[in-house]
This record gives C-alpha cells, sequence and structure tokens, in this order.
C-alpha cells in the first residue's frame, strides 16, 4: 500500500472534479454493482461457502495498481486510472468491510462460526491501519521528498511483488490438499467471475457513454482488484482459510493475465 501511494497525488483526487461522471461510473461500476453481481453469481452457481466468502471479499477490495500499467499498455485513460486507483483505495477504508460484512451475511449454507467471524468494525480497524496510514505516508514522500521516492519506487516496487507472491504461495502451500481436489472449479469459478467483471465495467462505461479510453479503463479498474489486500484480510481474520485463500491468491494471479490479454487485443484496435 506504501508502493501504491508513491505513485499518488492530491492531484489524482482533484481529477475527480474535472471528470465526475467517469470517476462517478467507475466507482458505481466497482464497489456497487461488482458485489451485486459477485452474489447473484454466487447465488446461481451455489459454490462451497468459503469459496463463496472468497468471491465476495475479492468483490470488496478495492482496484489493483497493476491496473494503472495495463490500463497504459491497452491505449486507456491512464489518468483517470490512476484517480480511481486512489478514490478506490480511499474508499475501501469504509466499503470493503461493509460491503463484505453485507453481501457475505446472506450467503445460503453459511456456517455459525464463519458468520462469527465476520465483523465489519474489526475489519475496519485492520484496514485502516492497512491503508489509510500506508496511503498518508506515501503520498506524503511523494509530496515533500520527491528525490527520495524517485529512488524508493523501484525497489519498493519489487519489493511489494515479492511479498505478493509470498502471500500467494503460502495460500497455496497451506491449502495444497484442497487446491488439487477443488483446482478446476476454483480456476473456472476465478475466470467466470473475473471476465463478468471486466465485462460489466465496460459495460457501465457504455451506459454511462462514455468515450472508447474511458471504457477501456472502467472494465480494467473493476476486473483488477487488489487481491493482495484480501489475501492479508483472509490470514488476519479467517486463518488463511482453504477456499477463501485460494480464491484470492489465483484471482491475483489470473487478472494479471486476462488483463494483459485484453490490453493486447485492444492495443491493435483503434480509440
Amino acid at each position: 500500500m506504501f508502493g501504491i501511494a508513491l505513485d499518488l497525488s492530491l492531484d489524482d483526487f482533484k481529477r475527480l472534479i474535472d471528470n465526475p461522471k467517469a470517476s462517478i461510473a467507475g466507482v458505481l461500476s466497482q464497489f456497487v454493482l461488482l458485489p451485486a453481481l459477485t452474489f447473484l453469481l454466487v447465488l446461481l452457481w451455489k459454490p462451497e461457502p468459503t469459496m463463496a466468502l472468497g468471491m465476495i471479499l475479492v468483490a470488496a477490495c478495492p482496484g489493483g495498481n497493476v491496473s494503472n500499467f495495463i490500463c497504459y499498455f491497452a491505449k486507456g485513460n491512464a489518468a483517470l486510472s490512476v484517480t480511481l486507483t486512489s478514490i478506490s483505495t480511499f474508499l475501501a477504508i469504509f466499503l470493503t468491510p461493509f460491503n463484505f460484512a453485507f453481501w457475505s451475511g446472506m450467503v445460503p449454507g453459511m456456517e455459525a462460526e464463519h458468520r462469527i467471524a465476520i465483523s465489519a468494525w474489526d475489519m475496519f480497524q485492520q484496514i485502516l491501519v492497512i491503508i489509510l496510514i500506508p496511503l498518508v505516508l506515501g503520498m506524503g514522500f511523494n509530496r515533500f521528498f520527491p528525490k527520495i521516492v524517485a529512488k524508493l519506487r523501484k525497489p519498493i516496487s519489487i519489493l511489494s511483488m515479492i511479498i505478493f507472491l509470498g502471500f500467494i504461495l503460502m495460500a497455496f502451500a497451506k491449502n495444497s490438499g484442497i487446491f488439487i481436489e477443488y483446482f478446476d472449479v476454483v480456476m473456472l469459478l476465478v475466470l467466470t467471475h473475473n471476465a463478468l467483471a471486466l465485462s460489466m465495467g465496460y459495460g457501465v462505461a457504455s451506459i454511462f457513454k462514455l468515450e472508447q479510453r474511458d471504457r477501456r479503463t472502467i472494465a480494467l479498474e473493476t476486473g483488477i482488484q487488489n487481491s493482495g489486500l484480501g489475501l492479508v484480510l483472509i490470514f488476519t481474520f479467517f486463518g488463511g482459510m482453504g477456499g477463501m485463500a485460494l480464491i484470492a491468491a489465483w484471482w491475483g494471479i489470473w487478472h494479471i493475465i486476462s488483463g494483459f490479454a485484453l490490453a493486447f487485443y485492444w492495443r491493435s484496435k483503434p480509440v
């Protein structure tokens, strides 16, 4: 989160005023429609309850910062992408615990101990530490120590990726038996979930009659989630619960593959 914040500034939030329609469409797609769509998919698919929880948690997370690079590669609106990442990261302090508690509380077949473990207030406090403090520190460094940030950006980016991959490996290692048994289900669930997220983001932007660059951007921002944050929350509140961890870990791999595949396709198309 500190690494993400190093690339953010107050100007990213100010662009919300300059382009409110696109920003509203992005937030609506990511924090309102994606969790609702995910819950509908859970009702139709009826996956294992822990996998359903993983899907809902991923949908409740903010956008991942890799979306900014993929958006640029896809000839999207890079400035809008950074703005949406900034807004969603800040809103996640409140909306991630709210969305997760709200939608997960209605999942059929949820065991009693899983319901007890879900506390919007506890998650809010944890996210406050995970997001707000690094966000303020990173943006402060970016504002007041630009020369230091220029030197820190690359090593922090590398370290962040190593930590993220570490969480993914932990998730698979701790749940290797479950993954072997359910790998086809996990892969198909994440593929379908991610494809719907990308499609819905593009569709929402189309309904708002945004230009092509903005449509690509909102699609990618909706389909690329901060699954690293999801894994941290899963290990913190659910002890790395099998189905949840596998969904979030595989999403962290797949959304990069699907994002770049879509970006390669869009790159060859006129804007």
